[in-house]
Order: structure tokens, then sequence, then C-alpha cells
């Protein structure tokens, strides 16, 4: 049994502690109103600010990074602040685009996080689609992680990433034991662009996907800060809380520590 504490700071962005790391998720520390483009016609605009200064979450270890190119996964003061973070596990696009010492994972491929005097962790990259079936030339390369460490009593802690519900995020369920999942939600979508199509999942989904995995504990993330996410708290807990998995939602407050055990 192990204690992790998660601190939400907006977006996709929580800070774990686990096992002596300090691990960041999608750094995004810009203030809000800017307004972000995406590529092929796709913008939104940035609607709440971080909850927690970057000063009071230093130092970083390592930074989980699902994807480098859009700016409510990583902005311009994350992008900056990168250096500060000790080491970045990304997708290979995108360790490409950053350069340094970024490390890229391909679906399934792993690493291991190993300091003394902290527990050895391992990071699976698992498989994301950002958006309908043929979307991945526009929206680009976009991975989840998954963290296992000895001594966790309920599976792996599984973060999605932003994606669809589809054949390869279902993979998961097949090939790891979950205990914790943090789903990326929201249901983004670009109407004046692509009409009905979404490109993260919606609270529907997340009951789908966690019917499948059984988790204990379910934490919904990336669905409040940006003006492109068309399922808020409000519909999505409505629809999570009269599902079957409600009883192992835990919602984060923001700036708030939360402690679950894993």
């Amino acid at each position: 049994m192990t204690d992790v504490k998660i601190t939400y700071v907006g977006g996709p962005t929580v800070l774990i502690e686990v096992g002596g790391w300090r691990i960041l998720t999608d750094p995004t520390f810009d203030p809000p109103g800017k307004r972000y483009f995406f590529g092929w016609g796709t913008a939104s605009k940035k609607l709440q600010g971080p909850a927690v200064a970057f000063a009071d979450l230093e130092p970083i270890d390592a930074v989980l990074l699902s994807h480098d190119h859009h700016g409510d996964n990583l902005d311009p003061t994350g992008r900056d602040l990168l250096p500060r973070m000790g080491r970045i596990i990304t997708t290979a696009p995108g360790a490409k685009r950053l350069g340094g010492d970024a490390l890229g994972l391909q679906p399934w491929e792993t690493t291991t996080l190993a300091a003394d005097g902290k527990e050895t962790i391992e990071i699976t990259a698992t498989p994301c689609r950002h958006g309908p079936p043929g979307s991945k030339p526009i929206v680009g390369e976009v991975v989840g992680f998954a963290l296992k460490w000895a001594g966790q009593e309920h599976g792996v802690l599984w973060i999605t990433g932003d994606t669809v519900l589809y054949d390869g995020v279902r993979e998961v369920p097949q090939k790891l034991d979950v205990g914790t999942v943090i789903v990326h939600m929201g249901g983004v979508a670009f109407p004046w662009l692509s009409g009905p199509l979404r490109y993260t999942m919606n609270a529907q989904e997340a009951v789908e996907l966690c019917g499948a995995l059984d988790p204990t504990t379910i934490v919904p993330l990336h669905f409040e800060g940006w003006k492109h996410f068309r399922q808020g708290r409000g519909k999505a807990e409505a629809i999570l809380g009269g599902s079957p998995v409600a009883d192992r939602v835990r919602w984060l407050a923001a700036g708030a520590p939360t402690d679950l055990t894993v």
C-alpha cells in the first residue's frame, strides 16, 4: 500500500507526490485570457489561471507530457519552465521537438524513474487518439502514462492523456491492472470546424471505460479552464454521479493536495 498525494494546478496539470518523487503532468502556467491556436482552424481561449504558482511546487523531479504541441497541455510559460523540471517524458516526436534530454516513448514502451532513496517507478506509455478516426496527421501524437511501483495494493496509476475512447484505449484494461485512473474528459469539440466530432472523452465514455477497468479510484481531469471544453464539471458530475462507478470518483479541489491510497 502506497500513499499518493495529488495537487490540482489546473487543466491537465497535477503534481503527483509518491515514493519521494515529485512528478508534474502537462505543465500549464499561463494566466487566463490568452487565445491559443491548435492548427487547422482550431482555437480556444484560456479561462482560468493556475491555482498554484510554479515556485510553490518546486522541486520537480520529472514531467509526464502527453503532448507538447497544444497550448492547453504545454503553454508558453510551462515551456519556459521545462529546464527547471528534471526529466521530461513525452511522445517520440515531442522529444525530438523539445530536444535536450527529453525522452520519447511510443505506446507500450517503458522507462524507469530510479534514484537513491526513492521508490523505483516503471512508466509505460499508453495509446491515445486525440480525435476522430483519421485525425492523427492533423492532431499529432499523444500518449498516456501508466505508473507502477512496488507495494501498489490496487494496481497501476494510469493517466489517460487527451484521447477519445477507441480500440487503443480499450487495450489498456486488457493489458494493465489499473487501480487509479486519472481520466482526461471535457468532450472537446470545435463545432464550426468538425460539427459533432469530439477530440477528448466525455463523461459517458469515461463511465464506459471505467466499467472495463474496474478501478478503485477515478479522478476526472482536464474538463475545465478552456473555452473548447463542451462538457464541464456540472454535467460530468451528474453523469458520473448517476453511474455504477459513482462511489469511486474523487474530484480534486484546485490548489489543495488530495491523498489517495494506491
